[in-house]
């Protein structure tokens, strides 16, 4: 079996409740806390691929950052997004769940038990 891998920020709810989620599901992630080891640019970029997504899709919006760092402004490339998630890992989305090739975004939490259709 592939391991499974969890983004995670124990401080955010939907992070917590997706942690739960795979645990009632018989599933035991390897917890990354993206904030204290935060992922390369290019490991970004390959999460991007994973998740079918692009860069302005990946990044939180909310974040008060997100404006004080004017990424708001439509000139703003995908590869200076990337460089400011990973720069600042506050402005990546979570919770990610990555499991063998693939992952998931866990916005909302039910989106990752897509990843484990053969084995729940």
């Amino acid at each position: 079996m592939a391991t499974v891998t969890m983004w995670h920020n124990p401080r955010c709810s939907t992070s917590r409740t997706t942690l739960s989620l795979l645990d009632q599901h018989g599933l035991q992630p390897e917890i990354v806390e993206y904030l204290k080891t935060p992922p390369s640019a290019d490991e970004i970029k390959a999460v991007l691929k994973k998740l079918h997504m692009k860069p302005r899709e990946f990044i939180r919006k909310k974040e008060p950052l997100y404006k004080e760092l004017s990424l708001d402004k439509e000139s703003v490339t995908d590869d200076q997004l990337v460089a400011a998630m990973a720069a600042n890992p506050v402005l990546i989305e979570r919770p990610v769940v990555f499991y063998g090739a693939r992952a998931a975004l866990g916005r909302p939490p039910e989106n990752v038990l897509d990843l484990f259709t053969d084995l729940i």
